[in-house]
């Protein structure tokens, strides 16, 4: 509800995922609760869920509904994260505003006068309003990092390959700067807990190029002093 309300006014929200109430049932059977159970997640629109699209704001990806769940998505469910949405995008998603010519364009809750930043803008946006409390965005020259400033979040570009790339939708081209996967929520904590589910076994079975090196708990504490 709290999300199609911000969609409402800020125009953040590219599709609802469906399916996610019958996870939910699935879940409550489960003997094990992962470290995200429960937990709805928001999804950045490039990133592959099964039966959508991933449309990186381009009208040539519009036919193409995706077979399969992406590595993030599949290992998000797997700890217990329901993946509700996905939010908007920039044109080409290499862009510091948020519009294209299929979903229009995002404002920031904050100040509809201004842009959420990009290309993450629509998670920046739906977090930042109260529709969602952890999402994920991607990053190659600031897209997690600006829209997370501009809306007053906490954003974590990861380490090259220490996240699972593939499972979005084509670039018209190859950025020269490694691209991640990462979490957008309201604090740090909820970045850290992204994290550490996310660096599971799981994670490590689904992409064997992905080193499995787990969370390191401590890391978080261990910024140099300014």
């Amino acid at each position: 509800g709290e999300a199609l309300e911000v969609n409402r006014e800020v125009n953040c929200v590219t599709d609802f995922i469906h399916g996610c109430e019958d996870q939910l049932q699935k879940l409550k059977k489960q003997k094990e609760k992962g470290l995200l159970y429960g937990i709805p997640i928001s999804i950045k629109d490039h990133i592959n869920c099964k039966g959508h699209i991933s449309s990186g704001g381009m009208v040539k990806f519009l036919g193409q509904v995706k077979k399969e769940d992406s590595v993030i998505v599949q290992v998000l469910k797997h700890q217990g994260g329901i993946p509700f949405v996905k939010t908007n995008i920039p044109q080409t998603m290499i862009n510091y505003d948020c519009s294209n010519l299929i979903f229009g364009q995002t404002l920031n809750p904050l100040n509809h006068q201004k842009t959420p930043g990009g290309s993450s803008g629509g998670e920046g946006a739906l977090i930042a309003g109260g529709g969602s409390i952890l999402g994920i965005g991607s990053d190659v020259a600031g897209s997690i990092r600006l829209p997370s400033s501009f809306c007053g979040l906490c954003g974590l570009k990861p380490t090259g390959n220490r996240i699972s790339p593939p499972g979005c939708s084509d670039r018209p081209f190859v950025p020269t700067v490694m691209g991640m996967l990462g979490p957008m929520a309201r604090d740090v904590d909820s970045l850290a807990l992204c994290m550490k589910a996310l660096l599971c076994q799981e994670m490590f079975r689904l992409d064997p190029t992905v080193p499995p090196i787990p969370f390191d708990e401590e890391v978080k504490f261990r910024v140099a002093p300014v």
